[in-house]
């Protein structure tokens, strides 16, 4: 049976963003904008998508004007192309998957997704976006081994096959798997996205099967490339927006390259979306960039230096600014970071000392030192109580949260914490009161940090001092984010300090990758990950039942094919990790400062988040 039904009635859910076509829609044109260029019913697609602000509780805006915003390095101008958030499909505020470049997408059986996209849709230079420009990215970048040696990537993948591709018009195609792939639309709506088309007539130009190959070799010279492909690869730019000559979707276009201090991106004048009063998306003429030390940014801000901020803001900045408001014309919104945890200590599983390892493998210890910490106080000290004490799992915005899941073997019970490793028979102690070792070692943990946050390092000073009534004694090690991975890798890190799972707010129809152990990048099970990832090559096959569960679950949801049984494998999934504390939270729900200048329709609560969220794309920054 079709499930198309389903994502038409998840279409009309998003009815609140979104206002049906209409005939009778007046376009206007913008104000300003560059005469050469065609009129707005000429450079929109036939069926834009018409966006109702008053439904979203906004305002319809003026057009022109621009955003200033600080960035603290100069390739953090990409991020221009995740803060516009143009997606084939993306998450709206309800954390819904619904059609944005796409007019429409069907889905068959969970496997046969056929994609619909805008008739009249035009790049940024104008040329005809469509079919075509998505049968370039499967057909001639992904499935071409110069430009692709690796094949296929894993979210085009299902059990080891790639899908059957097929272009139906001049606007559909359609991708059909021999089994459901769930992974496919999420991974089109992340912040950083795959870009699974390609501008085919401005890349045509440098590929082998269609390009001239003096002119080729030309470019190919310029730019100290070997070959064509290295050449098509540099000029292939969707996401670093380093290219000024690629042509783009998103609602802002850098077109300059006379600056690395300064970037000034411009609105793209075929941006495919409009408000209720026909006036064509983004209302903002600009967004410049420029870069600034990264320590002296909330100073920056505070002086009001900066239209929009959240970038190099933090919870320890807003005292700061809130003084500055009144004076320099500028409100201070606090958001919810979406991370499960602001601060999470990551016990290594697969750490490589055989007594450590039997140790932090035994529930009862994760357990104990859980138990052992005093979140409401470390709340109250670094957070002000603002935050939520507890796990690192889903937050209440998530519609998989359960209460139990924060609370669970998180209440400060030092009592009980000393019960457990009593029980565990770690009961002999040293001079000092620190509990011994099965091999006679004292109990003293190193856990690493990467000195990228002071909140973290502050907490680890709470938590030193809350273990010690437990008889665990606990050394804080500054290190460096790849120190730590090497060490992980080697087998030799112990535990680590690090910021809770990236995505606190999971719907079933998110991957649960973050919470399995399937990738060599996690250092409280880097053997297992890696394991996972080479396909039995590297690393270790887990050997702890609820790891081998979590692997299991993981397989399962790849498989899935209704939302049903996506939300009963996360369920599943978040009851182990609060049964196990796999990862010992602090405190979640800890606010995000954004500093907003002159600007209407920017939420004053909203989340703020990698993936889902993309900073401020899933507030839609193009009606800022």
């Amino acid at each position: 049976m079709m499930q198309t039904n389903t994502i038409r009635a998840g279409l009309f859910l998003a009815a609140a963003f979104f206002a049906a076509p209409s005939a009778a829609l007046e376009l206007k044109e913008t104000p300003g904008i560059d005469p050469t260029l065609p009129p707005v019913a000429e450079r929109l697609p036939s069926e834009p998508l018409i966006v109702d602000l008053e439904a979203k509780g906004r305002k319809t805006g003026i057009p022109g004007g621009s955003i200033d915003t600080l960035i603290g390095r100069a390739k953090d101008v990409r991020l221009i192309n995740v803060w516009g958030y143009a997606r084939l499909v993306g998450y709206n505020e309800k954390l819904e998957l619904v059609p944005d470049i796409l007019e429409s997408f069907d889905v068959e059986d969970g496997r046969i997704f056929t994609l619909h996209t805008r008739k009249g849709h035009k790049w940024s230079d104008g040329h005809p976006f469509g079919a075509e420009d998505i049968r370039y990215y499967f057909e001639d970048i992904v499935s071409n081994e110069s430009l692709t040696p690796s094949g296929l990537p894993p979210f085009l993948m299902v059990n080891g096959k790639g899908p059957k591709f097929e272009v139906l018009d001049e606007t559909t195609v359609r991708f059909t798997w021999d089994e459901p792939n769930p992974l496919f639309l999420p991974e089109l709506a992340k912040s950083r996205p795959p870009f699974i088309y390609r501008p085919a007539h401005y890349l045509k130009n440098f590929h082998e099967k269609y390009g001239d190959p003096d002119y080729i070799a030309k470019q190919a010279e310029k730019v100290k490339a070997r070959s064509w492909a290295p050449l098509h690869n540099k000029k292939d730019d969707m996401y670093n927006a380093k290219n000024v000559n690629m042509p783009s979707l998103q609602p802002w276009v850098r077109t300059r390259d006379d600056s690395d201090l300064r970037f000034v991106l411009e609105r793209n004048p075929y941006y495919h979306r409009v408000d209720t009063a026909g006036q064509q998306l983004p209302y903002l003429d600009e967004v410049i960039m420029t870069v600034a030390d990264g320590k002296l940014i909330p100073a920056k801000a505070q002086a009001g230096e900066s239209n929009l901020q959240a970038r190099n803001l933090n919870f320890s900045d807003i005292t700061v600014l809130k003084k500055g408001e009144k004076q320099n014309g500028y409100i201070t919104a606090l958001w919810s970071n979406t991370k499960g945890s602001e601060i999470s200590i990551l016990p290594n599983l697969t750490v490589k000392d055989p007594v450590w390892r039997e140790l932090l493998r035994d529930t009862r210890f994760r357990h104990a030192l859980s138990l052992g910490i005093d979140r409401n106080l470390i709340n109250r000290v670094l957070f002000f109580g603002l935050g939520t004490p507890g796990n690192d799992t889903v937050l209440a915005a998530s519609p998989l949260y359960k209460a139990e899941y924060t609370t669970k073997w998180a209440e400060f019970d030092p009592d009980r914490a000393n019960a457990l490793l009593d029980e565990i028979g770690l009961t002999e102690r040293n001079g000092e009161g620190t509990r011994l070792m099965p091999d006679g070692r004292p109990l003293e943990i190193i856990v690493e940090t990467s000195g990228e946050a002071q909140v973290q390092d502050d907490a680890l000073e709470l938590v030193t001092e809350m273990w010690k009534q437990i008889g665990v004694k606990m050394f804080p090690k500054p290190s460096q984010r790849d120190n730590m991975r090497e060490r992980a890798i080697s087998g030799e890190l112990l535990m680590s300090v690090w910021w809770g799972f990236e995505n606190g707010i999971p719907t079933s129809e998110m991957p649960p990758e973050d919470y399995v152990p399937v990738h060599g990048d996690r250092t409280e099970w880097y053997a297992w990950g890696d394991y996972h990832e080479t396909g039995g090559e590297g690393g270790e096959k887990p050997d702890w039942p609820p790891a081998e569960r979590l692997v299991e679950l993981y397989k399962a949801w790849l498989v899935s094919r209704t939302p049903e049984e996506r939300a009963g494998i996360w369920e599943e999934i978040l009851e182990i990790h609060a049964d196990e504390t796999i990862h010992i939270g602090l405190v979640s729900g800890v606010r995000q400062p954004v500093v907003i200048k002159g600007l209407e329709n920017v939420p004053m609560e909203g989340i703020y988040g990698w993936d889902p969220g993309a900073h401020f794309g899933i507030h839609r920054m193009d009606e800022f």
